[in-house]
């Protein structure tokens, strides 16, 4: 029989899914006939070379190349073994022996294909390679046919046992499971023993971590002398997002363009990063211009004042800022986002002002800040009682 001729096509049916992407076949030639075989990879239109069976104009395309090319060298190598066992080498027999290869191959290996081909961000790559590694750590040998109700509620232990929050259990249980939906979309396992089906993921309310007045006019205070002056770039960006409410990752994404002036006053305007919502920001009315000064003093250098190390290596230093205030209380920048929110309400700023401040699709979501803070209700009281005793 010939040898079997192997080629890479993309969007073999010339139609687009929902997301405007089409998959990328390893396709197999002998005897006049074709097979096709998925690699599980979606490009658009314009990331596909043809000519030179290569993705181009994608950020993880030396990546998604490799990966390509050795599915193509699996198939080559499968071919070879089915030669040498003396069995005859058609399509047919390639093809089931590839389904039987799949059948046996490593739910580990398949949730990194997934992840490291997948068009994501960096953070999010991350995020998911993180649960990859607590998967291998809790079993480094997972079939598909591993992946059981009673798998999942043993790595649910294994995480639990490991003192991690429920929260942060229930986000690594979702990874978990966004790849096992991929496995079953693509055939690699079977919809019948779907090992989610009644398993719950549990989550808690989580407590917004905030600042108090007293809190944030600390760290304003806050001098730097000697080598820690190194943190004031991080401090001054943290206050910053205190004023302005921002996400760290919205922070991030500015750059100069995001600043305007209308009628005497400067707007910051920017789409977040998590909801593609867009949000105007009036600089000058929020927290006396705090946020305004912050920026002249980047004058000039405001590029560089939007770049800061990755999320985590900022947090560990407001940590060490937060020690060196005198505050016992856990910060992190997502800290300053929650601040902003508490504070406003706090001074009496109308829960559907705030909500169009942060960024919010729903007022429900803000409305958490309403109760965030035993002041407010303090607050509101004393001026309750004020008006009060004024008509009296």
């Amino acid at each position: 029989m010939d040898k079997i001729v192997y080629k890479l096509v993309y969007n073999r049916k010339k139609v687009l899914n929902p997301r405007g992407t089409a998959l990328v076949q390893v396709e197999a030639y002998q005897a006049r006939k074709k097979k096709y075989f998925t690699t599980q990879v979606y490009l658009r239109p314009g990331q596909w070379d043809a000519r030179r069976e290569r993705v181009k104009h994608h950020p993880n395309a030396d990546r998604l190349n490799r990966l390509l090319h050795e599915q193509v060298e699996c198939l080559e190598s499968l071919e070879l073994e089915l030669r040498q066992s003396g069995r005859q080498v058609s399509l047919e027999t390639l093809k089931t022996a590839a389904k039987q290869q799949d059948s046996r191959r490593s739910f580990i290996a398949f949730f990194r294909h997934e992840v490291e081909s997948a068009s994501v961000k960096d953070s999010t790559r991350r995020n998911q390679l993180t649960t990859l590694a607590l998967l291998e750590d809790f079993c480094k040998e997972l079939t598909f046919a591993d992946i059981t109700f009673e798998c999942v509620a043993a790595f649910e232990q294994y995480l639990r046992a490991k003192g991690y929050h429920p929260n942060t259990i229930a986000k690594h249980l979702k990874h978990l499971k966004r790849q096992v939906n991929s496995a079953i979309n693509k055939d690699y396992m079977e919809i019948q023993k779907y090992a989610f089906r009644k398993f719950k993921i549990r989550t808690v309310e989580s407590k917004h971590s905030h600042l108090t007045p007293e809190e944030l006019g600390k760290l304003e205070s806050l001098k730097l002398p000697g080598s820690y002056n190194r943190l004031q770039h991080t401090l001054d960006a943290f206050l910053f997002c205190c004023y302005a409410g921002l996400r760290y990752s919205d922070f991030t994404a500015l750059t100069p363009s995001a600043l305007s002036t209308a009628g005497r006053r400067t707007w910051l305007t920017y789409r977040s990063v998590k909801t593609r919502t867009e949000v105007r920001l009036p600089l000058s009315l929020l927290f006396g211009g705090k946020g305004l000064r912050i920026l002249d003093k980047y004058n000039g250098r405001l590029d560089e004042f939007f770049r800061l190390k990755n999320n985590s290596n900022a947090n560990k230093q407001l940590q060490l800022l937060a020690r060196l205030a005198g505050l016992e209380k856990h910060v992190t920048f997502h800290t300053a986002r929650h601040t902003n929110a508490t504070l406003l309400v706090y001074h009496g700023v109308n829960i559907t002002t705030v909500q169009k401040l942060l960024g919010h699709k729903s007022v429900k979501t803000t409305q958490g800040y309403a109760n965030v803070m035993d002041m407010t209700v303090v607050h509101d009281l004393e001026k309750t009682a004020g008006r009060r005793a004024r008509r009296e």
